[in-house]
């Protein structure tokens, strides 16, 4: 089994029972989390890093808020579930913001810090000097302590072992994507372009763009952390979990923030996966797509009610963001993806923007 041998009442199957978890025990938490990495990050000696650190999770908290809903799937496995989701994406989310407005545009260099991913989730490997290849070095042990509490965490995972390898896999496809988007711009294409060509067996029957999109979501990872909880899991029950969220749950992740963020990116000449369809109808369509491909997968899982919301939340999270009122062209693509919605991704839409206004 999947769930931590859980019954299936104690996951939640409706969308209420879901954000009364959420608000009452989620968010509180990711808060108190944020908060005490927060301090960390306001004492790292460099002020390049310092500012940064600071910066990623100024602007990115909701995606530790999103990932952490998981963890309301196993309220008693909380204390574990959210420290570790909470720490493996701050890490994801700063060394984001070190590329994206990087000193360096060095290939070894990103991998090198995107090293610590691959150290978190393999907590005998002997971790890297990550800052070996770029100018700024001293975070004051902020990201090797990140690292530390990830591994803390999945040391408390009774199903661990066999997620373990899947896990790992994921983690590869991400750095290889945060490696490759992040490298000279000239650059970025032909690599990803070579890099598909090498993963061609994998998810043949996506584009190249939605390949890579689907490569840089954390949320796969997320639930094999969940589905570890369960001291039982095998490696063909987490097959199972990393088949039903790669590729289409995390592409459809990635598609949607990349759709809110075109305009945004073209300005700032970052790389976004949406620019490469050649029309808003092509773009609409192949999302339509991907979502009711994703809402197929997770049907071999179960609870598969609490995955189905799990979609229907990213949709609801991400066209409720203050950026799709702001460009008619987005702002129709949006339209006629909540058109088509059924109530549940309207009540998820409700609670996002309530969560975006309030908390």
């Amino acid at each position: 089994m999947i769930e931590l041998n859980a019954s299936r009442y104690q996951v939640p199957g409706d969308p209420l029972r879901l954000m009364s978890r959420v608000y009452k025990f989620i968010l509180p938490s990711v808060k108190t989390e944020l908060n005490r990495i927060r301090q960390q990050a306001s004492i790292i000696p460099d002020p390049e890093l310092r500012r940064q650190a600071l910066a990623s999770i100024q602007t990115k908290e909701f995606h530790c808020q999103g990932g952490s809903v998981y963890a309301a799937a196993n309220l008693p496995q909380r204390h574990v579930l959210i420290p570790l989701i909470v720490a493996f994406q701050t890490i994801s989310d700063y060394l984001d913001n070190l590329c994206d407005r990087s000193t360096s545009m060095d290939a070894d260099d990103f991998r090198l810090i995107h090293q610590s991913m691959l150290d978190a989730v393999i907590p005998d490997q002997e971790q890297a000097d990550y800052y070996a290849l770029r100018n700024e070095k001293e975070d004051g042990g902020y990201l090797q302590g990140l690292v530390d509490q990830c591994r803390s965490c999945i040391q408390q995972l009774p199903g661990y072992a066999a997620a373990q390898p899947y896990v790992v896999d994921l983690v590869g496809l991400y750095i290889d994507l945060q490696v490759y988007k992040h490298i000279k711009p000239e650059l970025r294409e032909p690599a990803l372009l070579t890099w598909r060509q090498k993963n061609r067996d994998r998810a043949p029957h996506l584009k190249w763009n939605e390949f890579a999109a689907a490569t840089g979501s954390t949320l796969g990872m997320f639930m094999l952390f969940l589905a570890a909880c369960d001291p039982e899991l095998d490696d063909a029950a987490a097959a199972v979990v990393h088949r039903s969220y790669f590729p289409h749950v995390c592409g459809l992740h990635i598609l949607l923030d990349y759709l809110i963020d075109q305009a945004e990116d073209q300005l700032g000449g970052d790389l976004n996966f949406c620019s490469y369809y050649e029309s808003e109808s092509e773009t609409l369509n192949r999302i339509e797509w991907i979502a009711a491909s994703a809402r197929q997968d997770i049907k071999t899982l179960p609870v598969s009610s609490f995955h189905r919301m799990i979609i229907e939340g990213l949709l609801a999270l991400y066209l409720s963001d203050p950026k799709v009122g702001q460009h008619a062209e987005i702002k129709q693509v949006s339209r006629r993806l909540m058109r088509r919605s059924p109530l549940t991704r309207l009540f998820f839409f409700a609670n996002s923007r309530w969560i975006r206004k309030f908390l």
